[in-house]
């Protein structure tokens, strides 16, 4: 008898060795999911930023917007349109509501380039991070801790030191450029909630289709189209690149807090200066090295955190199954 309930013992206790490296083995997997669709989603927005560098000055901003969205609207349609309806997703106020703050942290942040110093204006912008951090506990009761606190902070001072920031330019493009943050960290904020019930494809749809709605005015009163065979190019590679890095972005936050993946987010910076300096010959100074690594520090010090805190809930949860 004594035998038995040994043996019995220990077949237990391996099964609950088994479940508990699965479990291990599944934790790991998300903490490493997000952070890598974030950053392959930052990598591909800064390609985007130097396509649209390369496009030239004779394309306006309304018309880069228009061929981002409508083009990408159509591409949606036609990819994943004839199986269902695309647009049936849930809580369908919200998705239109997400459309509406991406296009307007878009519209602001232009607002603020031509009002303000391009640096000024993206130091302003990326401060979205720290916006979201605040507005997910107070609308969407999103938990966000000490740490947690701090590595938004050491990101955000990357982000000073690579541009070289001091307030310069007129009050208003200022105001223009924390409204860009502000609504860019409510945007975010929304896609984490959104990815609860809706796949990245459907909130992706939602933007493009509110942008399409609100930059068609401008774009038809002077349309630019592309005449010569490098500008087909170049805008070609802003659509399909566009959506692959929108569609990666959401499907991220089913893994990140959403300040968290905007703080994975703001390595698009780093991305953008290195492309810069590979393509367009721009000088490297102590602030791009200084500046990458604050950012890259708080994105690892952020996944370390969040793999030991899933390591102990872990632990807690094998505890009290045994």
């Amino acid at each position: 008898m004594f035998i038995e309930k040994l043996l019995l013992k220990l077949v237990m206790n391996g099964n609950m060795s088994k479940k508990t490296l699965a479990s291990k083995r599944i934790l790991n997997q998300t903490a490493l999911a997000g952070p890598l669709l974030m950053l392959t989603a930052a990598f591909l927005f800064a390609v985007l930023d130097g396509l649209i560098k390369a496009l030239g000055p004779s394309f306006r901003v309304w018309d880069i917007a228009f061929y981002r969205f409508g083009c990408g609207l159509v591409i949606l349609l036609a990819v994943f349109g004839w199986r269902k309806n695309p647009f049936s997703g849930h809580n369908t106020r919200l998705l239109i509501i997400r459309g509406i703050t991406g296009c307007a942290a878009f519209l602001s942040l232009v607002t603020a380039i031509r009002l303000i110093p391009m640096s000024t204006a993206m130091v302003l912008f990326y401060s979205f991070p720290a916006f979201a951090a605040l507005l997910s506990p107070l609308i969407f009761k999103e938990a966000i801790t000490k740490v947690e606190i701090i590595c938004v902070f050491i990101a955000l001072c990357g982000v000073v030191i690579l541009f070289d920031f001091s307030l310069e330019g007129t009050a208003f493009g200022q105001v223009m450029g924390v409204v860009a943050g502000f609504f860019a960290g409510l945007t975010v904020a929304i896609i984490k909630k959104l990815r609860d019930k809706n796949g990245p494809v459907t909130i992706y749809l939602y933007f493009c289709l509110l942008g399409t709605v609100i930059t068609l005015p401008s774009y038809v009163a002077a349309p630019q189209i592309p005449t010569i065979q490098i500008d087909w190019l170049i805008v070609s590679g802003i659509v399909f690149i566009s959506i692959i890095a929108q569609l990666l972005m959401n499907q991220g936050f089913k893994y990140c807090k959403s300040w968290e993946g905007g703080l994975f987010l703001t390595s698009e910076l780093i991305f953008t200066t290195i492309i810069g300096i590979v393509l367009f010959s721009e000088i490297v100074t102590w602030r791009f090295w200084v500046g990458s690594f604050l950012v890259f520090a708080s994105a690892v010090l952020i996944n370390r955190s969040n793999t030991l805190k899933n390591a102990v809930e872990s632990i807690h949860d094998t505890s009290c199954s045994s």
